[in-house]
């Protein structure tokens, strides 16, 4: 700034010079006028018609230029408010003119800014330019304005800061920052309470000024002469609108009747309406209602009694079924169930999904299904908290289908599930023996909510039921990375898979693993050794284990005799399984296995007594039995020769609602000579 000061002086100096160095007519003067040929240029001994410390001074002037400075008239007094407006609006002009002239040295364009200097102090002084003074095109001014304008207000902003900062340090500002902090405020919230206050007080002081401003300004222009009264023909005229300002919100502004608006409806939304006082003939009829039977009776009659006599709005049937729902949870399923078409109940999806989630909660499938089709027969699509419903219900019920597309659903639009939707569908796929889907899902689970150890546990059991060793190893890899270690039941699991399809390499290993890791060996799991070595035909490796186990004073139970004693009846040992069998009933149970095995050796054996002895248990325990069990003693009966035992059983297997498979079915008609019996080929025989 100070060379930009220094530097307007030597302009004025070598004025002479560079207007001789012009040989064409003048640049500067070309672009400076619009149409108007230029005037002569001003003559270099002829001062400024305004003088201005920021043009005409020198900041520091060295010892060679007292002299000239002596010589020179004595310059007038300086405006300290001009001389800053001055300077910053050069220094703000000067990159708007190199930008337009960036062919023009440094000092062509000190020349402009002089010359437009001293036209803006003309106009800012009123004082007649004369012929000294060039004449700015419109172009040029609307530049100049809106440079000024900005230096204005820069200017504006800079003395707003500078009188903030003196009020922050007067005493009545100091003294409530003082009070504030005894008080206990402190930090941000004290520095803002303080700038707060210091505006205020600058906003005081300048609201008094003001008025003395206009005192003064009122008294130089009155007149001495007294005027007489104005005489009002007609009532002012407002002009405007009023102003509502409250701690410094304008009310008055369109917004605010927005806001009230909406804030009306949100309201409306969110605090319920009271309910009208149930009297007289409404009274009657809400205890007639109350007194319907829901699985005979119909509630519609009373309700539309009601209904007429109360003449209800939302907020009164919302708290009727409130005081059904305390009475009769029937009732109130199947009256609000009638109210999702009464009009002036206007039934939202929140009254659809909250219906069915209470039938789904009861197992009412149908029903809930029949509420979710009236739903979208009104055109109400099933939003996230109804799928979530119907993502519980149909894994609950084993319809995967159902589920599967609610649970899409939900991922489509951009609902993470969480563990109780993932656990669900994980059931469901485990329910309809879809094994691979359900270790997916699990793999899925572990990239946003870590499974429980439990959901690890039903798995991996539904692997090693189905003999799934792959799996089962997998899953048992998935349980070690996620942090849980291997418990009791997780070994016993893996061993009875591999004990299911024989592979007692892989099952002992695991037994002792198990025993490091300081778990017992109950009965469940030395019964899945058991079926290991049963299944490999090793009874005396068998027999060696079960020696071993009892050294070490582990006895088999229950579990693991009737693994014997199935081994032993398939063998035909009849004395060693009968032994077996007296070492269950001392243990105080006869599991409906034990005759099952039993019928099947005293079958095969032909002892008749012994055969129908077990038979009439079996029959007397019927609706225990399990499809492979009737299998296995009518196959049984057919090999002994028993055929009316297997066609009486056969009958009792189907209408227990077995379907008997192919070859058994086969068996017993080929056994009786039946003609038109299935061909295993599926042909049928003549």
């Amino acid at each position: 700034m100070r060379a930009l000061i220094s530097l307007s002086k030597l302009t004025r100096r070598i004025l002479p010079s560079i207007a001789a160095a012009r040989a064409t007519p003048p640049l500067l003067l070309r672009y400076l006028h619009a149409e108007s040929p230029p005037p002569p240029p001003p003559p270099p001994q002829a001062p400024a018609p305004i003088a201005s410390r920021i043009l005409q001074s020198e900041l520091s002037p060295s010892a060679d230029t007292e002299q000239e400075q002596e010589q020179e008239p004595e310059q007038p007094a300086s405006y300290p408010e001009l001389d800053e407006f001055l300077a910053r609006f050069v220094a703000a002009l000067r990159p708007l003119l190199a930008a337009s002239f960036p062919t023009h040295g440094r000092p062509v364009l000190d020349e402009m800014l002089r010359l437009v200097a001293e036209a803006v102090m003309c106009r800012l002084t009123g004082v007649d330019p004369g012929d000294a003074v060039v004449e700015l095109s419109d172009d040029l001014w609307a530049a100049v304005w809106e440079v000024s304008a900005s230096v204005r207000e820069a200017m504006h902003r800079d003395q707003v800061r500078a009188d903030l900062r003196n009020y922050l340090h007067c005493d009545e500002v100091k003294e409530m920052t003082r009070f504030a902090a005894d008080v206990g405020i402190r930090g941000a919230m004290l520095r803002e309470l303080r700038f707060k206050w210091a505006r205020q007080k600058l906003e005081e002081v300048e609201f008094y000024r003001d008025l003395d401003d206009m005192h003064a300004k009122a008294e130089a222009a009155s007149d001495p002469v007294a005027l007489p009264p104005p005489k009002l023909a007609a009532l002012p005229q407002r002009k405007g609108e009023v102003k509502y300002k409250i701690h410094g919100l304008d009310l008055s502004d369109p917004t605010w009747a927005e806001v009230v608006e909406r804030a009306a409806e949100a309201q409306a939304q969110f605090v319920p309406e009271e309910p009208k006082a149930v009297q007289g003939k409404a009274k009657k009829a809400e205890q007639q209602l109350l007194a319907v039977d829901p699985r005979k009776g119909d509630p519609v009659p009373a309700m539309e009694e009601w209904k007429e006599e109360l003449r209800p709005m939302r907020a009164d049937w919302m708290a009727l079924l409130e005081r059904v729902k305390a009475r009769n949870v029937e009732l109130y399923l199947k009256v609000a169930e009638t109210l999702l078409a009464e009009e002036s109940f206007g039934a939202t999806i929140r009254d659809y999904s909250k219906l069915i989630d209470l039938h789904s909660k009861a197992n009412h499938v149908e029903d809930a299904e029949r509420i979710l089709g009236k739903m979208k027969e009104k055109g109400i699509a099933p939003d996230i908290v109804t799928s979530i419903t119907l993502v519980h219900m149909y894994s609950k019920v084993g319809n995967l289908e159902q589920a599967s597309q609610a649970f899409q659903f939900l991922k489509g639009e951009g609902f993470p599930p969480d563990m109780k939707i993932f656990t669900s569908m994980i059931n469901a796929h485990l329910k309809a023996g879809d094994l691979k889907r359900a270790e997916n899902l699990l793999h899925e689970m572990e990239k946003s909510v870590k499974p429980t150890k439990e959901l690890y546990m039903d798995v991996l059991q539904a692997f090693a039921e189905h003999g799934m060793t792959d799996g089962a190893d997998r899953v048992k890899t998935m349980m070690l990375l996620a942090g849980f270690q291997l418990t009791q039941e997780s070994f016993t699991s893996l061993i009875e898979a591999y004990g299911r399809i024989g592979h007692i390499d892989h099952a002992y290993p695991l037994f002792d693993q198990m025993r490091r890791s300081g778990h017992e060996p109950d009965d469940r799991c030395i019964a899945g050794m058991m079926v290991a070595y049963m299944t490999k035909n090793q009874l005396d490796q068998a027999l060696n284990f079960l020696l071993s186990l009892e050294k070490e004073g582990l006895k088999p139970g229950v579990k693991t005799n009737l693994i014997l004693l199935d081994w032993l009846s398939r063998l035909q040992l009849v004395q060693e399984a009968e032994q077996l069998v007296q070492k269950i009933k001392k243990a105080g149970v006869e599991p409906v296995e034990m005759h099952v095995f039993l019928a099947d050796m005293y079958a095969k054996s032909r002892q008749e007594e012994k055969a129908r002895k077990s038979l009439k248990i079996l029959e007397e325990k019927k609706k225990l039995l399990k499809a492979d069990q009737f299998e296995r003693i009518i196959r049984g009966l057919l090999d002994g020769g028993f055929l009316e035992e297997a066609n009486k059983y056969f009958k009792m297997m189907k209408a227990c609602g077995f379907v008997p498979s192919a070859t058994l079915e086969i068996g017993v008609k080929a056994s009786f000579g039946v003609r038109g019996g299935v061909h295993p080929t599926g042909k049928r025989r003549g």
